[in-house]
């Protein structure tokens, strides 16, 4: 039963929201591509692209292996692409909250905004395997 409403609820999202978030993600990506020190800002933009065309059933844990790389690539990141694609995520989800049926999807929506703006030192599993990643201890 689970999985049938993950697959709704997947497929609702794509029509409302994950397209346009995706083509987001995708542009910011290949712009990423263009510089070869940039490159891996674009594997972070096509990771997270591909989450957020089919989020439901997958969850973003932080992998407890950042460090100062990290710390230095998110705050690149969320300069360059991050807040972009976070107002995208903003848009889309008052779109979704037009609908009551598209509220749960669009806090869902608000809840991708940290890995939006964020992503390095974080892994995207499946949910199911969430609990078995270790999770960095401060």
């Amino acid at each position: 039963m689970r999985s049938v409403l993950t697959l709704v609820l997947n497929i609702v999202w794509l029509v409302t929201a994950g397209v346009w978030l995706f083509l987001g993600y995708v542009a910011a990506g290949i712009l990423a591509f263009i510089f070869i020190i940039t490159i891996p800002f674009g594997v972070a933009s096509f990771r997270i692209g591909a989450y957020v065309l089919w989020p439901f059933g997958r969850e973003v844990v932080d992998t407890g292996r950042s460090g100062g790389a990290s710390t230095a690539a998110n705050v690149i990141w969320f300069l360059v692409a991050g807040l972009w694609l976070a107002l995208g995520h903003v848009a889309t989800a008052l779109a979704q909250a037009v609908t009551i049926i598209g509220l749960p999807l669009a806090w869902a929506n608000l809840k991708l905004i940290p890995v939006t703006c964020f992503p390095f030192g974080k892994e995207i599993v499946r949910s199911d395997r969430a609990t078995m990643v270790p999770v960095a201890r401060h």
